[in-house]
């Protein structure tokens, strides 16, 4: 996948920019309250082409002449991305911030596209001329706010992009460990290969990058892939930390289930939640791996106080299968790979479409839907539109009418009349007319 990176001084509107573009990603998997997200990535799909987009951050040399954060964002600009999108604000005039920014982009190879932000009509449209000095030769107009010139930055940035094929699989299910350092990912991917084929070290941040593995179980093949461990925003000085979310990254997308670990001698804390919401964005299938269970004391009441706290803490995600285990002692280490199996099969689910119109007809009838100003909202026909994870569209009078708290309970329909444990869906209301 192609990755696009936003540069670009503070306040410029590149935050806006950022949320314009990903709006597409938002589902209803992803209404819960709780879940932590200080969104520096997300996914664009336009035109049958998608590309990863990320947001680098306000670059501002006022305070020191050239710190290690802007060496940071101007290195990952030039050395992770294909196409780099220079946010500039059209309504003022060029600073040392921005002529810094040009300077260091012009020394590289990748393409650069000048986007001039803020230029809500035709007249303002001609402070672009102000801006050529950069030396950049593409520069379009654009107006977050107002929507203007949207479409043809992204017909700029991906006039070069090949169309997102569908990814051929030869049927080996690809899951990948995610989480904190140091929450024995890596101790899991030896466990599970029984050799030591990746790095263990009590060091937080030894693994660095993705690394795959081919294996076998039970006569099937499988791939895991171990990521580096994602620390919190503001933990991320060196480069190469940048390098490794942006792998890990790619390591989600490109996996069929993951697997968030979590260390049961820690307790849960909030990154967890935070990393979850990575393979949640991606719609990818999801286990819960307590690690170091082997250090819990008093395991059955200490299991009952963790069943608690997974259920509190990942409301957002309660349908993630979740084991407890040892990588170290290996104990309950034989609970994992059925649960990912199982994950990715309920991923895979097809339900046929008149089995599907009986069951959410019924719920109609058993509760129905909240009426406004005198409609009421009606549907008339769905059907399952794709899978990993599973997609549902329904056919409705009037989208509008759709409650957030009616959308769940369709949702929480389907999940209690179908096995789709493991796996988030997607319900998209679509109107009959359209």
């Amino acid at each position: 996948m192609k990755t696009v990176c936003l540069v670009g001084r503070p306040n410029t509107g590149k935050s806006s920019l950022f949320n314009k573009l990903i709006k597409e990603r938002k589902s209803i998997i992803l209404d819960d309250p709780g879940i932590t997200r200080d969104r520096i990535y997300g996914t664009v799909t336009y035109k049958n082409k998608t590309f990863r987009l990320i947001d680098t951050g306000g670059i501002d040399i006022s305070k020191l002449s050239f710190n290690d954060s802007i060496k940071m964002q101007a290195e990952m600009a030039i050395e992770e991305a294909d196409v780099c999108v220079f946010v500039i604000d059209g309504l003022t005039d060029l600073n040392e911030n921005d002529k810094t920014i040009a300077r260091i982009l012009s020394k590289n190879a990748k393409k650069v596209i000048v986007a001039v932000n803020k230029l809500d009509n035709e007249k303002r449209e001609e402070n672009i001329y102000n801006y050529y000095e950069l030396g950049f030769e593409t520069l379009i107009p654009i107006s977050t706010l107002h929507s203007r010139g949207i479409d043809k930055l992204l017909d700029e940035i991906t006039k070069d992009f090949n169309e997102t094929p569908d990814i051929p699989k030869d049927g080996t299910l690809r899951f990948s460990f995610i989480g904190r350092p140091n929450v024995g990912k890596s101790s899991l991917t030896n466990a599970l290969l029984n050799e030591e084929r990746v790095i263990v070290s009590d060091v937080p941040g030894t693994t660095r990058d993705a690394i795959d593995t081919k294996f076998s179980y039970n006569g099937e093949d499988y791939i895991v892939v171990d990521t580096a461990g994602l620390r919190k925003k503001g933990k991320i000085f060196e480069s190469v930390e940048k390098y490794s979310l942006i792998r890990t990254l790619n390591a989600i997308d490109e996996s069929d289930v993951c697997v968030l670990v979590i260390n049961a001698e820690e307790g849960i804390i909030e990154h967890d939640k935070h990393i979850a919401s990575y393979a949640i964005d991606a719609g990818k299938a999801l286990v819960i791996a307590v690690n170091k269970f082997d250090l819990v004391e008093n395991k059955e009441e200490g299991l009952k106080i963790w069943k608690e706290a997974i259920k509190e803490n990942f409301k957002f995600a309660s349908y993630a299968k979740v084991v407890y285990l040892s990588a170290k002692t290996k104990k309950r280490l034989h609970t994992l790979m059925p649960e990912i199996i199982s994950a990715y099969e309920n991923a895979s689910r097809v339900i046929k479409t008149s089995v599907l119109n009986e069951v959410l007809n019924e719920a109609q009838i058993m509760h129905k839907p909240p009426s406004y100003k005198g409609k009421r909202l009606k549907i008339y026909f769905s059907h399952q539109e794709s899978t990993n994870p599973p997609k549902f569209v329904l056919n409705v009078n009037n989208k509008g009418l759709v409650h957030f708290s009616y959308a769940r309970y369709l949702e929480n329909t389907l999940r209690d009349n179908f096995e789709l444990s493991g796996t988030p869906i997607e319900i998209k209301f679509k109107n009959k007319s359209e």
